[in-house]
C-alpha cells in the first residue's frame, strides 16, 4: 500500500535540492526565513523549547535559537479536493499535483508526537517524532471518513488542542466547512490520539448539526485551562439570522462526549467581529474589527469569571427553567439544528452534572452577549494576540495584518501601547501563532515568510537610564547600582528604596542637583559638595567615589549630600589653547558603576587677562571666576589681595565689595577730540581717562599708540588731570600719510603708562583718517560730500577734491560741468513703457532732487528711482509710453546748465508672440521650448511663464526666438504662455502650451551591453512622445580614464548664440559630484516605443548608474525593465582572421562558413545584431557564441570599401565596437562539387539557429504577455484610486438609495411588483418593437360575416397542417432560402410560430431541436463558435421566443425582484439629479455620452401635492390628501408632473395612470391664488432666438409650496383616454423635447445644445463623425468620471443582486435551462467537439446573452414600466458588463478602452468567475428528464388562450406564405415525392395530390385554405409523418 501519492521522484529530488539551496543562506541569528514556501503555523515543544513550523509542503524543525535542524517534506501531492484518499489515479481522474498547505500543528508532549495536518487527502493527520521531523510515526494507509480531520481548503481555519487526560491523550479539533466532500465532518470533534486507528471520532463526542450551510463557523483560536476548553468563532446568528456574531465555546476537559458543549456570544462595545484571541490567566482577550470599514481594531477584555458565570447562567435555563430568563423571554437555547430542546430538570441538575450527561440537552447556547469595553484602539487590523504575565504586571503583544507588533500594557487603570516594531514585511500579516518561550523572554512571531525572535523586554537595548526610562516599557528599570536598565527580577536590590527606577512610572534618573563650589581655582585643592537626590543607601562596607576625570577621591555621604576632595593643581590637566579654564567630567561612582555625573570647571585667572589685550583688566575682573586685577602689576590673581601697598581691582563675583567689577579698572573712556582726521593736515588728538587713583603717588610717562595699516606709530603725550579721579591724555600733534584705497580709515588707538603698561578701552577707540580725493572721482560727487569732511574741488592744474584748507581759494569751483552719459541699458523698450533704463556716466547730480524732473528718453520723460540712484554715476529710471518706433538719444539736464546728451539711442519697439514648439510637454516639465515672435530682444529683464509657473529663459535672448525649459505642473491641461518685458507682458492665445500626463516606462531590453556601447536598446512605456529630448545615460566614477575623457566633456548648461545650432547633448559632462555623465540620445518611434544605443563607457571606469533621463525625469534602468540592472560587460576580443597576423589575406575558399574566434563574443550582443562586412558586401553571421562567430559570406568575392586597398577587409561591428581582423582573398571555385564537411557543419548551424529563433520567439510571446498584464494592471490600479476618492459621496448616496428601497420595499408588499400579465409578456417577448398591440385583431364590418366565416375555416386548416412536421420544417427551410425573405420577416414569422403553437409547446420543443440540430451540423464545418451568435435565422428567434416562454415564472418567483429593484434604484438617482429635457443629458448616469458635462446648480424642494376629487382625474375621493413630492427647482414643468405622478401614482402601474400630457399644474398660494403652469408661455426667457423652457425656480415656487394636477381643458387628454379604452399600452418611451427651431427659435433647458449647421443631423449618422464623437467621450475631463463612479458604486449592490439572482444555484435551475444545456452537449459530443470554450460560447450565446441581456435592456418586457432614456442608457452600460463577462476571451482595458468598459474593469473577473461556476454546477446537476420536461411544457401551454390574437398570427403567416407560393410548392412537391412517402401511397402525379386513403386532389386549382384543409386531412392519416 502507498501512502500519499506524490509527485514523480525526479521533481521531488529537484524540488528537495532547490529547498536546501534556497533555505540555508536564509537561516541566521534571531531570525528564520524562505521565500519558496508559505509558512502557515508555529508550535513550541515545553520542554527543550524546540520549534516546529508547518509550511506549504514542508515542515521544519528549529533549535530555540531559530537554527534549522532538521526539514520533512510534505508536498506537492497528486490530489483532488473532490476526491476521498486514493491508490490509484484511475479512482480520481481529476486529481493533479497539489501544494500540502499545512492546516494543524500542535505537540503531544507525552507521547513525545508532533500532529501534523495538511491539506490534502482531505485533510488527514499524521504523526512524526518530535526529536526528528523527518521521522513519520503514523500515517493512515487508508483513512476513512472518520479520519478527515483538517479543513482541505487553505482560507478555512481549523483549530485544535491536545488534551491530556489520565492514561491517554485526546485530540479536540474544530474546523469550519470546505469543499464537498466535508458536509459529513461536523465543526467539532474528539478524537483518538493512539490506539489502533488514531485521528478517528468512532465512539467519541461529535458536534451534530442540522443544517451545516446555516452552522459554518469561522474559528478563530483554541484554548484551554486546567478544567475547560475554549473555542472563538464567527459565524451568523442562530437560526440563519441575517448578521454575523462573534461567539466563545466551553467544554469540560474530561467531557469526549461534548455533553458539556456551551456557547455564548461576545461583544466588544461597539465594534466588529472577533479576529484574534488569547486566554491569558483569569482573561480571555480579543482583538476585534473596528471602524466604519472595518479597517482598523479594537482590544477587548473579558474576565473568565464573568465568561463561566454567563455559560452557567445558559447552562441553568436550559436544564431548569426551558431556556426562559426571569423575564420570560429565550436567554438559552438548544443550538446547531438538533432535536434536543432546553428542559426543565430539578434545580440542582446544573451542580450534579456540571459536565452535562446522556439526559442534558445540548449543544446549549446562550442569547445574551457577554460585553466588554474596548481597553485600546489601533489603526491596523490585528491578526494575532498574545500575553504574559511577569514582575506583577501583563504584557498583550498584538500583531497586525501590516508586520507590525506593539506591546501593549494591561492595567487596571488605563492600556496603551508602549512600543510598536516591524517584524514581517510590510503588507505580510502576523499569524495567530504568537508564542512566548519557557522562560519568558522571548517571543516568537511568525509571517508568511519568517520566524522572529524578538526580546519580551528589550532592556539591555537601551544604553543609559534616560533612555530606559524614556522608553515606558513596565517590564524595563533602571538599576541604579548596576548602571544598566534590567528587568526588576534581574536586580538584585530592586525591593529595597531607590534602587530600581521603574521605565514606565519614574520620570528622572538619578543626577547632581547642584554642587558648592560651582568651580575651582586649579592651583588649590579643596572639597566640593554635591547634592544627590534619592540617593540610594549602601551596606556598612560599601563606599561611593568621585571621579574628576582620572582622579579618584573617596566621597563622605550625609543624607543627600557627598563631599569629596577636588585633585591637585598638577594633577589637573591643562587648560586648551585659548580657553581660561579646563572642565572634567565628574562622576559619583559605586565600584565602577556610574551612579550620577555632571562637569565640574578648573580656572586660571593668570590666563584670563590674556583672552583680550585691549582690556585685560575688565577681562579678569568681569569673568565668571572670582579672579582680582592688580593694577600697578599688570595681573590678575585669584585670591583675594594683591602684593603689599598694591591696591586691589576685585571680582564682579564678590559680592560683599561696592567697588568691583570692570567699572573700577583704570580705563580710557574715549576721544575727547573729533574723531575725523584729514589726511595731510596736522591734527591733535586727545582721550579721556578714568579711575587714576590707583596710580596717584607714582609718576610716569604716557603714550598714545595708533594701528596704522603696516605700522605701529607711537606719539608721546601728558596727562592733564581734570579732577580727582580722571584726566586727560593729549597726544602729541601729528600729520597722517597713510596708502589709502579708500575714502575713510579707522585706526585703533590706545594708551600706555610707560611703553608696557596699558590701560584698558572702556569699548572700541579708533580715529577715523580721510583722503577726500578718495571715493570722489569728479565735481559732483566731491560737493556731494558730508559736510563734516570739509572737501572742496579744486580746478588748478589738476582738478581733484581736497581737504578745504589744502586748496588754494581761489581754485574752489562752486559750480560743476556738464553731465557726461557714457552707457545707457537696455537700448529698447515697450510702447506701453514701463520698463527700468540704466544710465551710466558722470556729473550726473549732486543728490536725487537734482534729477528727478531732469532726464528723458527718446523725446519722453524718464521717471528716476530714488532707491537705484548714486549719486554722479547713475541714474535708474523708469520710460514713459510712445508710440512704436520712436527712437531718440537720452538727456540729462542738471539745474540750469546744459543737458547731457547720449551717443547712443533708445528705440521703442513692440514686442509680438507668433508660435511656439513644441506644443505640448509632460507635467514634470524639462521641456525645451521655443517661443518665435518678432522684436523679442526687447528690454532686459525678460521672463517667460506657461500658465503659472515660470519657465526657466537659456540665454541669450534672441530678436526672433526665445528658448526656455518647462517646470514642473502639478496637473495635466493646457496653459497660456507668457513673456514679461519688464513690466509688460505678451500672451501667445493662439497656441496654449499642452501638459500631459508624464510618461511611464514599462520596459527595456536588452540590459546588457559592451562597454563600447552602441548597443540598440528598446524602452517601451507610455506617452513617450511628449518628452522633448530622451537621454541614456550613465554615471561614472571619477577614475583617471573618466578624468581624461572628462577634461573633454561638455559643459552641463552651455551658452549658445543666437543662429547658432543647439548643442549636442550627446557625449560626456563632468557632474558637480565629481562624476562624469556619459549621455545618447534616443529616437521616440513612437508613443509607446524609444530607439536607445547604449553610452559607452571607457575601461577601468566604474558605471555607478544607468537610467533614462526624460526631461525633468529620471528614470533607473532597473524600474524601466521590471528590476532587472544595466550591465556593462568588457569588449569583445577577436583574433585576426589569419595565423600569419592583421597585414597577411585570408584565403577564403567560396561556399565556406568563416569562423572568427575570440573571447566574451555574446556577453553583450546577440547574434541579430551583430554586422560583419567583407569589404563593400555583407557576411551573414548565422552563430554567435562566447568565443565563435560563424557567419557565410558572399558568393562572389565583394569590391573593397573605400577604396581600401586591392583586397576586401574583414570588419565586424557590434554596436560601437569596430574590428578589422585584415583583408580576405578568395579562391577559384573547385571545379568537383562535393558535399563537404564544413556544409554539414553549416546545415547543424542553421538547425540551431532555427531552434533559437523559435525560442526567441517563445521568450518575446512570454513577455509581450507579462507586459500586456502589467498595462491592465495599471488600469485597474488608476481606476481604484479614482473609485476611492468618491468614497464618501457613495456612501451618502447609497444611504439615501437603501432608504429609498426600503420605503420601496414596503410599498411592494402592498402593491406588489408591477408584473406583465403573461399574454402582453409574451407578445413584447416576440414582438419587440412593435408597441403594445402587434396583433389586434381585425374589427368585422357590415356584410363580412361570409368573408370572415370562411378565413375563420381556412386558418383553422392552416394550424391544423402547422401539426405535420415535415411541412413546418419545409415551409421554414423554403422561407429562409428565399433571398429577398429578410432578417426582419424570419423574426416575425419565427414569433408568429410561436403564438400559433404556443398551445403546442412539446410540439414547438421538438422542432427547435431539429431546427438546432441542422443548424449545428451547418455551422460545425465552418467555424462552431459563430453559431447562436445573432439572431439572423428563424431557429435563433424561435430559441429566444422559448425561453421567454420557460423562463416567465422564474421571472415572477426569483429574477424580477432584484431586477425590478435595480430599475427602481436606477430611476431614483437619475431623478435625484438634473436632466435636460432637450439633449437628455444627466448628471447621475453610467453612461458617458448621456452625461451632463457641466455644473449645473439646482436645490430640492418638496412640493404638498394635493390629491383629491379634482386632482389627476380621480373621482371618488371625499377628502382632499396632501401629499409631500420631492422635485428639483430647475426641473421643467413636464418633469415635475411626471414625478408628481411617480409619488402619487406609486404602486400603480404604468398603463393605468393618467398620461402627464392630459394634466396640467396649478400652484395654489392662499385662497385664491391659482396660477397654471406649463413649459413654455409667455413668461418664457427668450435671448439671441434661444428660449428657455420654464422651470419651478423660473416661477419662483418655494419649497413646501401647495401644488395639484388638473385635467386639461382642451383635448390633450384625448390619446391617454384612447389608449385606456384599447387597452393596448405602449410602453414606450416618451420622446426628449426637439431642439429644433421654432420660427428660428431654438429650445434649451439647462446647457444650449452645440450650434450646428444644416443638415447636422444628417452629418451625425455619418462614420466619421460618430468616431469623432466616440473619440471625444473618451477625453472627458476625470470630473466626469468621478461622477460615473460614484453612481457605479451605488447602485453596485442592486447590481451584484441581479447578476446574482440570474448566475445563482441556490434555488432550484430552471428546468429548460438544464434541458437547454443538456441538449447543447449532445450536439458538442455528437459532432465531436471537445473544445470547452465552444461549448461555453454556445451556452452563453443561447440563454445569458439571448434572453437575460434583453430582460435587463428592456425591463418594459417584463413590467408595466416606463423607461427613460437615461435609464434606458444606464441599462445598456450594465448589460454590456453582463456581456463582457459571458466572454471567454480575457477582458482588456488600456488608455484607449471606453469609459462604460472602464466602470467595471475590476468586477468582471468576478462576474466572469460566477458565469464559470453557473455553467459547472448545471453541468454538475442531475440531467432533466423528457418527461419532466413534457410536463413542465404541458402546463406552460395553456398560459396564453386569446384565440382571436392566435387567429391573427395565423392570418399573417399565411400573408407570408402566400408570398412565396411557388417555391413552397415545389419543395412540398420534393417532400411529397420522397421516396418513403411514395413507397405509402402519398405523392404528386399530374398536379394532383394522393393519400393513402385514395383521396385525391387537384392541387394546382385548389385555393390555398382548401389546400390546407387537404393536406392536414392527407396528414392525419399518417400519423408516421408527424413524428418522423
Amino acid at each position: 500500500m502507498v501512502a500519499p501519492v506524490m509527485a514523480p521522484w525526479p521533481l521531488f529530488s529537484l524540488h528537495l535540492l532547490l529547498l536546501f539551496l534556497l533555505l540555508l543562506p536564509l537561516t541566521r541569528a534571531h531570525r528564520f526565513s524562505v521565500h519558496n514556501t508559505s509558512l502557515n503555523h508555529l508550535v513550541l515543544e515545553p520542554g527543550q523549547g524546540t520549534l516546529y513550523v508547518g509550511a506549504v509542503n514542508h515542515l521544519f524543525q528549529l533549535s530555540p535559537e531559530l537554527k534549522m535542524e532538521a526539514v520533512a517534506v510534505t508536498g506537492p501531492v497528486i490530489d483532488s479536493p473532490d476526491c476521498v484518499p486514493f491508490h490509484d489515479l484511475a479512482e480520481c481522474p481529476q486529481a493533479q499535483l497539489t501544494d500540502n498547505a499545512n492546516q494543524l500543528l500542535l505537540v503531544s508532549s507525552r507521547a513525545q508526537e508532533l500532529v501534523a495536518c495538511g491539506q490534502v487527502r482531505q485533510g488527514v493527520c499524521e504523526k512524526r517524532s518530535l526529536g526528528d521531523v523527518t521521522q513519520v510515526l503514523y500515517q493512515a494507509e487508508d483513512p476513512g471518513d472518520g479520519q478527515f480531520v483538517a479543513a482541505n481548503t487553505p482560507g478555512v481555519t481549523t483549530v485544535g488542542l491536545v488534551v491530556p487526560l489520565p492514561g491517554r491523550d485526546l485530540l479536540l479539533v474544530a474546523r469550519g466547512l470546505a469543499g464537498k466532500l466535508s458536509a459529513g465532518v461536523p465543526p467539532l470533534t474528539v478524537r483518538q490520539l493512539a490506539g489502533p486507528q488514531p485521528f478517528s471520532s468512532e465512539g467519541l463526542g461529535r458536534l451534530v448539526v442540522g443544517d451545516f450551510s446555516d452552522y459554518n463557523n469561522s474559528y478563530v483560536g483554541a484554548f484551554s485551562d486546567t478544567h475547560f476548553a475554549y473555542f472563538v468563532f464567527r459565524r451568523r446568528g442562530a437560526r440563519a439570522q441575517a448578521e454575523y456574531r462573534s461567539y466563545v465555546a466551553r467544554v469540560c476537559l474530561g467531557d469526549v462526549n461534548l455533553y458539556s458543549y456551551v456557547e455564548v456570544p461576545l461583544a466588544c462595545h461597539g465594534q466588529g467581529l472577533i479576529q484574534a484571541a488569547f486566554l491569558a490567566p483569569d482573561t480571555l482577550l480579543g482583538a476585534f474589527a473596528a471602524g466604519t470599514s472595518q479597517a482598523q481594531a479594537a482590544l477587548c477584555a473579558f474576565p473568565l469569571a464573568d465568561l463561566d458565570k454567563s455559560m452557567e447562567q445558559a447552562r441553568r435555563l436550559c436544564y431548569t427553567t426551558g431556556g426562559q430568563g426571569p423575564s420570560g423571554m429565550e436567554e438559552a437555547t438548544v443550538e446547531y439544528g438538533v432535536t434536543s430542546r432546553c428542559i426543565t430538570l430539578p434545580p440542582d441538575s446544573p451542580e450534579s452534572y456540571p459536565c452535562g450527561d446522556e439526559h442534558t440537552p445540548s449543544p446549549i447556547a446562550g442569547r445574551q452577549p457577554l460585553e466588554a469595553q474596548p481597553l485600546l484602539q489601533l489603526g491596523q487590523p490585528i491578526s494575532a494576540v498574545a500575553a504574559l504575565q511577569a514582575d506583577g504586571h501583563t504584557i498583550a503583544f498584538l500583531g497586525d495584518t501590516q508586520g507590525q507588533l506593539h506591546k501593549v500594557f494591561l492595567n487596571s487603570s488605563q492600556s496603551q501601547i508602549y512600543h510598536s516594531q516591524q517584524v514581517g514585511p510590510p503588507g505580510s500579516a502576523i499569524s495567530p501563532d504568537l508564542l512566548v518561550d519557557n522562560s519568558g523572554n522571548h517571543l516568537y512571531v511568525l509571517t508568511a515568510q519568517q520566524v522572529d525572535r524578538i526580546l519580551v523586554a528589550a532592556c539591555p537595548q537601551f544604553p543609559n537610564c534616560t533612555t530606559c526610562l524614556q522608553a515606558r516599557d513596565p517590564l524595563c528599570g533602571w538599576c541604579i547600582l548596576q548602571g544598566r536598565c534590567t528587568r526588576r527580577g534581574e536586580c538584585g536590590r530592586a525591593a529595597q528604596p531607590n534602587q530600581w527606577l521603574w521605565s514606565y512610572e519614574d520620570n528622572y534618573c538619578l543626577h547632581i542637583q547642584s554642587l558648592l563650589p560651582a568651580q575651582h581655582p586649579r592651583q588649590e585643592q579643596g572639597q566640593v559638595t554635591l547634592s544627590v537626590p534619592r540617593l540610594p543607601t549602601l551596606a556598612m562596607d560599601e563606599y561611593f567615589h568621585c571621579a574628576f576625570g582620572d582622579y579618584d577621591s573617596l566621597a563622605h555621604v550625609e543624607g543627600p549630600h557627598v563631599v569629596c576632595v577636588t585633585p591637585p593643581g598638577d594633577q589637573v590637566p591643562p587648560n586648551p589653547p585659548g580657553s581660561d579654564h579646563v572642565t572634567l567630567p565628574l562622576a559619583l561612582m559605586f565600584e565602577d558603576v556610574v551612579v550620577a555625573a555632571t562637569t565640574f570647571s578648573f580656572y586660571d585667572c593668570s590666563a584670563v587677562q590674556a583672552l583680550e589685550v585691549a582690556a585685560p583688566c575688565r577681562t579678569c575682573v568681569g569673568s565668571l571666576w572670582r579672579c582680582h586685577w592688580c593694577p600697578q602689576s599688570s595681573h590678575c590673581v585669584y585670591s583675594e589681595h594683591c602684593p603689599e601697598g598694591e591696591k586691589t581691582v576685585y571680582s564682579a563675583q564678590e559680592v560683599d565689595i561696592q567697588v568691583r567689577g570692570p567699572g573700577a579698572c583704570p580705563q580710557v573712556e574715549g576721544l575727547a577730540s573729533p574723531q575725523l582726521v584729514p589726511v595731510g593736515w596736522e591734527s591733535h588728538l586727545a582721550l579721556h581717562i578714568q579711575n587714576l587713583h590707583y596710580f596717584r603717588g607714582l609718576p610716569a610717562l604716557y603714550y598714545c599708540w595708533l594701528e596704522l595699516p603696516g605700522k605701529l606709530q607711537k606719539l608721546p603725550a601728558f596727562l592733564e588731570e581734570t579732577s580727582k579721579d580722571s584726566g586727560l591724555i593729549h597726544c602729541q600733534a601729528q600729520q597722517f600719510h597713510p596708502s589709502m584705497s579708500q575714502r575713510e580709515l579707522p585706526v585703533p588707538i590706545y594708551v600706555t603708562r610707560g611703553e608696557i603698561q596699558r590701560l584698558d578701552n572702556a569699548h572700541d577707540l579708533h580715529v577715523t583718517l580721510y583722503d577726500c580725493a578718495v571715493g570722489h572721482p569728479d565735481c559732483s560727487h566731491c560737493q556731494a560730500a558730508n559736510g563734516s569732511l570739509s572737501c572742496l574741488w579744486c580746478g588748478d592744474g589738476q582738478p581733484s577734491c581736497r581737504y578745504g584748507p589744502l586748496c588754494p581759494p581761489d581754485t574752489v569751483e562752486q559750480l560743476c560741468p556738464t553731465p557726461t552719459i557714457d552707457v545707457i541699458e537696455p537700448l529698447t523698450g515697450p510702447p506701453e513703457g514701463g520698463l527700468a533704463i540704466t544710465i551710466l556716466g558722470s556729473n550726473l547730480g549732486q543728490a536725487f532732487t537734482d534729477v528727478q524732473n531732469a532726464v528723458t528718453v527718446a523725446g519722453q520723460p524718464c521717471n528716476p528711482e530714488a532707491s537705484l540712484y548714486r549719486i554722479s554715476a547713475r541714474i535708474v529710471c523708469v520710460i514713459s509710453p510712445a508710440p512704436n518706433g520712436t527712437a531718440g538719444p537720452v538727456q540729462v539736464a542738471i539745474k540750469s546748465r546744459p543737458p547731457g546728451i547720449s551717443t547712443q539711442h533708445f528705440i521703442y519697439q513692440d514686442p509680438v508672440l507668433l508660435s511656439l514648439s513644441p506644443q505640448w510637454g509632460p507635467q514634470s516639465g524639462g521641456t525645451q521650448l521655443t517661443i518665435h515672435g518678432q522684436y523679442l530682444q526687447t528690454g532686459g529683464n525678460i521672463r517667460a511663464f506657461v500658465g503659472d509657473q515660470p519657465c526657466l529663459i537659456q540665454e541669450p535672448v534672441c530678436p526672433e526666438a526665445i528658448i526656455c525649459h518647462t517646470m514642473p505642473q502639478a496637473e495635466p491641461g493646457e496653459a497660456v504662455v507668457l513673456v514679461v518685458f519688464g513690466h509688460v507682458e505678451r500672451k501667445l492665445l493662439t497656441t496654449p502650451f499642452r501638459y500631459t500626463a508624464n510618461p511611464q516606462l514599462v520596459a527595456a531590453e536588452p540590459s546588457v551591453s559592451f562597454r563600447g556601447g552602441g548597443r540598440l536598446i528598446r524602452v517601451r512605456g507610455i506617452g513617450l512622445d511628449v518628452v522633448w529630448q530622451p537621454l541614456l545615460s550613465v554615471w561614472l566614477e571619477d577614475e583617471d580614464q573618466v578624468k581624461a575623457l572628462g577634461g573633454q566633456g561638455q559643459d552641463v548648461n552651455p551658452r549658445r548664440n543666437c543662429g547658432a545650432p543647439a548643442a549636442d547633448p550627446q557625449g560626456c559632462i563632468q557632474l558637480e559630484s565629481g562624476l562624469l555623465q556619459c549621455s545618447t540620445l534616443c529616437s521616440v518611434n513612437s508613443s509607446s516605443l524609444l530607439l536607445c544605443h547604449s553610452p559607452a563607457v571607457p575601461d577601468g571606469a566604474i558605471p555607478k548608474r544607468v537610467f533614462f533621463a526624460l526631461d525633468n525625469m529620471q528614470v533607473d534602468f532597473a524600474s524601466a525593465s521590471g528590476g532587472q540592472g544595466f550591465l556593462y560587460q568588457p569588449n569583445p576580443r577577436l583574433v585576426p582572421l589569419s595565423h600569419e597576423g592583421l597585414t597577411h589575406p585570408y584565403r577564403l575558399k567560396p561556399g565556406h562558413v568563416l569562423d572568427v574566434e575570440g573571447e566574451g563574443l555574446n556577453l553583450g550582443i546577440s547574434k541579430e545584431e551583430v554586422r560583419v562586412h567583407i569589404g563593400d558586401g555583407e557576411c551573414l553571421v548565422k552563430t554567435l557564441t562566447l568565443t565563435h562567430l560563424y557567419c557565410e559570406p558572399p558568393h562572389h568575392a565583394p569590391q573593397p570599401a573605400n577604396g581600401s586597398g586591392t583586397l576586401p577587409q574583414f570588419v565586424v561591428q557590434m554596436g560601437n565596437v569596430r574590428l578589422a581582423l585584415g583583408p580576405v582573398q578568395y579562391e577559384a571555385e573547385p571545379t568537383m562539387s562535393t558535399f563537404p564537411v564544413e556544409a554539414q557543419v553549416g546545415l547543424g548551424l542553421g538547425a540551431t539557429v532555427l531552434i533559437a529563433a523559435v525560442l526567441l520567439l517563445t521568450l518575446m510571446y512570454r513577455h509581450k504577455s507579462k507586459q500586456a498584464l502589467r498595462d491592465y494592471q495599471k488600469v485597474l490600479v488608476q481606476l481604484e484610486n479614482l473609485e476611492t476618492g468618491v468614497g464618501d459621496q457613495c456612501r451618502k448616496e447609497f444611504t439615501d438609495l437603501m432608504t429609498e428601497m426600503t420605503d420601496l420595499t414596503s410599498d411592494l408588499e402592498a402593491s406588489g411588483i408591477p408584473f406583465l400579465d403573461y399574454r402582453t409578456y409574451a407578445e413584447r417577448a416576440f414582438f419587440p418593437g412593435h408597441g403594445g398591440c402587434p396583433l389586434q385583431p381585425e374589427l368585422e364590418g357590415p356584410g363580412e360575416e361570409d368573408r370572415c366565416a370562411t378565413m375563420h375555416q381556412g386558418l383553422t386548416q392552416l394550424s391544423n397542417l402547422l401539426n405535420s412536421k415535415l411541412f413546418l420544417l419545409t415551409l421554414i427551410h423554403t422561407l429562409e432560402e428565399q433571398p429577398n425573405f429578410s432578417q426582419r420577416d424570419r423574426c416575425h414569422v419565427a414569433s408568429l410560430l410561436s403564438l400559433a403553437l404556443h398551445s403546442k409547446l412539446e410540439y414547438l420543443t421538438d422542432i427547435l431541436r431539429t431546427l438546432l440540430g441542422d443548424l449545428a451540423a451547418h455551422y460545425v464545418h465552418r467555424n462552431p463558435k459563430l453559431m447562436l451568435r445573432r439572431t439572423e435565422t428563424m431557429v435563433e428567434k424561435l430559441l429566444t421566443n422559448w425561453l421567454s416562454i420557460c423562463l416567465y415564472d422564474f421571472l415572477k418567483e426569483v429574477a424580477g425582484e432584484p431586477l425590478y429593484m435595480l430599475f427602481r434604484a436606477i430611476k431614483y438617482q437619475v431623478d435625484k439629479g438634473p436632466v435636460d429635457a432637450v439633449t437628455g443629458k444627466a448628471k447621475r448616469t453610467l453612461n458617458d455620452s448621456h452625461l451632463l458635462r457641466e455644473d449645473v446648480e439646482f436645490r430640492p424642494l418638496t412640493l404638498m401635492a394635493l390629491v383629491g376629487p379634482e386632482s389627476c382625474g380621480v373621482a371618488g375621493n371625499s377628502e382632499v390628501q396632501r401629499m409631500p413630492a420631492r422635485v428639483l427647482d430647475i426641473d421643467t414643468i413636464t418633469q415635475v408632473k411626471e414625478k408628481m405622478l411617480d409619488q402619487v401614482y406609486k404602486g400603480t402601474p404604468f398603463s393605468q395612470r393618467p398620461s402627464v400630457h392630459s394634466l396640467d399644474l396649478e400652484w395654489r398660494s392662499g385662497l385664491a391664488g391659482h396660477l397654471t403652469l406649463s413649459d413654455e408661455d409667455l413668461t418664457s426667457v427668450t435671448q439671441n432666438h434661444w428660449k428657455r423652457l420654464n422651470t419651478l425656480q423660473h416661477y419662483k415656487v418655494p419649497d413646501g409650496a401647495t401644488v395639484v394636477l388638473i385635467p386639461q381643458l382642451h383635448n390633450g387628454d384625448t390619446v391617454s383616454q384612447r389608449l385606456g379604452q384599447t387597452g393596448c399600452p405602449s410602453g414606450e418611451n416618451i420622446p426628449m423635447l426637439e431642439d429644433g427651431e421654432e420660427g428660428g427659435v431654438r429650445l434649451w433647458h439647462l446647457v444650449k445644445a452645440t450650434e450646428e449647421s444644416e443638415g447636422a443631423k444628417v452629418r451625425h449618422s455619418s462614420l466619421r463623425e460618430r468616431e469623432r464623437e466616440r473619440a471625444g467621450a473618451k477625453a472627458i475631463p476625470e470630473i466626469y468620471l468621478t461622477r460615473l463612479l460614484s453612481m457605479k458604486r451605488t447602485l453596485q449592490k442592486f447590481v451584484d443582486d441581479t447578476f446574482q439572482a440570474i448566475l445563482s444555484v441556490n434555488r432550484p435551475v430552471p428546468i429548460a435551462v438544464k434541458y437547454l444545456f443538456d441538449f447543447l452537449d449532445e450536439l458538442a459530443e455528437k459532432h465531436g467537439i471537445e473544445d470547452p470554450e465552444t461549448l461555453h460560447i454556445w451556452k452563453t450565446n443561447s440563454l445569458l446573452l439571448r434572453f437575460w441581456v434583453n430582460a435587463l435592456k428592456n425591463p418594459q418586457l417584463i413590467f408595466d414600466v416606463r423607461v427613460s432614456d437615461n435609464e434606458d442608457a444606464i441599462l445598456a452600460v450594465i448589460a454590456q458588463t453582463f456581456i463582457d463577462s459571458c466572454m471567454v476571451s480575457e477582458h482588456k482595458v488600456g488608455r484607449d478602452s471606453p469609459v462604460n468598459k472602464l466602470l467595471y474593469a475590476r468586477e468582471i473577473p468576478r462576474y466572469k468567475q460566477m458565469v464559470e461556476k453557473y455553467y459547472a454546477d448545471i453541468h454538475q446537476s442531475s440531467p432533466a428528464s423528457y418527461q419532466e420536461m413534457n410536463s413542465a411544457l404541458a402546463e406552460l401551454s395553456g398560459n396564453y388562450t386569446s384565440a382571436p390574437h392566435c387567429l391573427e398570427a395565423l392570418r399573417e403567416l399565411y400573408n407570408h406564405i402566400h408570398r412565396y407560393y411557388d417555391q413552397a410548392l415545389v419543395e412540398m412537391e420534393k417532400g411529397l415525392d420522397s421516396p418513403g412517402l411514395m413507397g405509402r401511397g402519398v405523392g404528386f402525379q399530374a398536379g394532383t395530390l394522393y393519400c393513402p386513403d385514395r383521396l385525391s386532389v387537384p392541387w394546382k386549382r385548389t385555393p390555398w385554405p382548401r389546400r390546407c384543409s387537404w393536406l392536414a386531412a392527407c396528414s392525419r392519416s399518417l400519423p408516421w409523418w408527424r413524428t418522423k
